[in-house]
Formats: structure tokens, C-alpha cells, sequence
């Protein structure tokens, strides 16, 4: 069955509401490895509900809210789910986010491109997350490769494919990065954060990591998103997360728990609250998140 335009770029997604308490935004900044250094206290906001200033959330967690789940596995939607994967994931947050909130997240397919028979297509997903009064709190863009779905524009009599995204910059190659931040990601990171709601097997079962071809269980693709956010609040906000207003990343290659995340990153020239970033693991000098871009406040 070939995907078909219209009825993925008409697909109507039910607002998913949710509530988030307290003990899930300690929970997020935990499965990041927040708290690893419990004399670290500008983590302590982050993790304990009596530090000074009260708890608060870190802008990354928009990402896991409002989510309307696995829904391309749905026979209806024609998409090879079994082939896709996240390419990259952007974000914008237009305020701070509360420690715990009722939230609204409202879904839509933004972009749909076909990048010919044989190299896939790409699906952009966008989710507004607001609070019950309508209160835009942000904007995530998942940005997902369908690496089965090539080709769809010519069947059927042919279907539109839409312009892409303004394409992610790479890091500059011809000077060192202003700031460099090393996290060392814990064992059981994956196991953690798959509480925040993506229970794929990948992550926790041995056999099931072995069969796709991975030597033991993988990192979310959203949880090295979310180091990488923490990395900017630390080396270049003074973990204040309100100053960090975007943050868009390309995933290049998985990350495993237990190996070390290196971020470099760079101050754009002429532009002081923009910067540039990309992680590499350090045990495997293995690039993992490229085409880094985040703003600042």
C-alpha cells in the first residue's frame, strides 16, 4: 500500500491531553543524568522539589508532551513504519515550562517530500503545545525519514511533493568550538527514559537490539536530544532554562548507554545568542548529532 498525500496531509489527530506532576519533570531530569553529582547545585533545581527557587523543568521536556504516539504504525497511514526513522528534531519553546501543568497537544502533518524511487521520503510532524487555557507554551517539529516511501509522488497519477524544511547548517570545520561539555550517559539511561513513554523494545531487550543489528540495547534518539539541551543550559545559560528558546539536531548515528557524550559548541559570528553544536561519543570518536543549531534569550 503507497502512502498518499492527501490522506496523510489531511490525517486528523485528536488534541492528546495530559498532566505532568512534579514527580515526572524530576523523573526527565533524572533519565538525562541530572543529579549523577548530588552536590552539583545548580542541577538540584532540576531534581529536588526543595531547592531554592522551587523545581523547574527542563525546556527539553516539551518533546515527550502531548505526544500522539506510534500512530504511523496504523495500516491506514500506507507508510513502511518498519523502515522509518527520526531524522532530526526541532523545537521552540515560547515560554518557560511549568514543573507540572495540564497540557494540550495539538498534531498536524506539516511537509511531506518525496526524494525519488529508491532514497525514501521525508514527513514532517508538527505538535503546538499549549496549556488548557490556549496558552502557547511550544513548537516541536519531528522530522522523520521514511526510508521505504521513495517514489509515492508518481503513483496514482502522480501526488505533490512538498518543498523541504530550510536545511540544518553544518558546524564549522576551520576552528575549534567555543565551549565543549562532557556527560557521562549512566547504564541503565535508557531504561529511565523509556518511562517517558516510547516503550520500544530497542531500548531495553537485549534480543530485540541484536535482530535490528545493535550490539546491546540504544539510546533514545530524544534522550541525546535532551543531553545535548542540558549541555547548552550548562556551558552557555547558567542552567536557566528559560534562556534557551530553540534547539534543532540532526541523529547521525545511535548513541549506547554508559559511553560518554561529547557537545561542541560554537558562538555564530555577528550573532550572540545564536549557536552552532554536534556530539560525538567518545569511546567510538563516533559523530551521533550534527547540524546543531540553538538560540538563545
Amino acid at each position: 500500500m503507497a502512502i498518499s498525500y492527501a490522506s496523510l496531509k489531511q490525517r486528523v489527530f485528536a488534541p492528546v491531553r495530559q498532566h505532568y506532576s512534579e514527580r515526572d519533570t524530576v523523573l526527565y531530569a533524572l533519565s538525562l543524568g541530572l543529579g549523577n553529582d548530588p552536590l552539583d547545585d545548580k542541577a538540584q533545581a532540576f531534581v529536588y522539589e526543595g531547592a531554592a527557587g522551587g523545581l523547574q523543568a527542563l525546556p527539553s521536556q516539551a518533546v515527550v508532551l502531548g505526544f500522539p504516539g506510534f500512530w504511523a504504525r496504523e495500516p491506514d497511514t500506507g507508510i513502511d513504519w518498519v523502515r522509518l526513522l527520526h531524522g532530526e528534531q526541532r523545537m521552540r519553546l515560547h515560554r518557560p515550562l511549568p514543573a507540572s501543568a495540564e497540557v494540550v497537544g495539538h498534531n498536524r502533518i506539516t511537509h511531506l517530500t518525496d526524494k525519488g524511487e529508491g532514497k525514501g521520503a521525508i514527513m514532517v510532524t508538527e505538535r503546538r503545545l499549549e496549556t488548557t487555557d490556549g496558552e502557547l507554551l511550544a513548537t516541536v517539529q519531528q522530522v522523520t525519514f521514511l526510508r521505504g516511501d521513495g517514489g509515492y509522488s508518481l503513483q496514482g497519477g502522480g501526488q505533490p511533493s512538498d518543498a523541504p524544511l530550510p536545511a540544518l547548517q553544518p558546524t564549522p570545520a576551520d576552528r575549534a568550538p567555543d565551549f565543549t561539555d562532557t556527560q557521562v550517559i549512566r547504564p541503565e539511561a535508557a531504561l529511565l527514559y523509556r518511562l517517558m513513554g516510547d516503550f520500544n523494545p530497542l531500548h531495553a531487550d537485549p534480543a530485540v537490539a541484536r535482530k535490528a543489528g545493535f550490539e546491546r540495547p540504544i539510546l533514545h534518539g530524544l534522550a541525546s536530544y535532551g543531553l545535548v539541551a542540558h549541555a547548552v543550559l550548562r556551558q552557555c545559560c547558567d542552567h536557566n532554562p528559560a534562556r534557551l528558546k530553540a534547539l534543532d539536531i540532526r541523529f547521525a548515528a545511535p548513541v549506547y548507554p554508559g559511553e560518554t557524550l561529547v557537545t561542541e559548541i560554537w558562538r555564530i559570528p555577528g550573532q550572540p545568542l545564536q549557536l552552532q553544536l554536534r556530539a560525538r561519543v567518545l569511546e567510538r570518536d563516533k559523530l551521533v548529532l550534527s547540524h546543531g543549531f540553538a538560540e538563545l534569550a
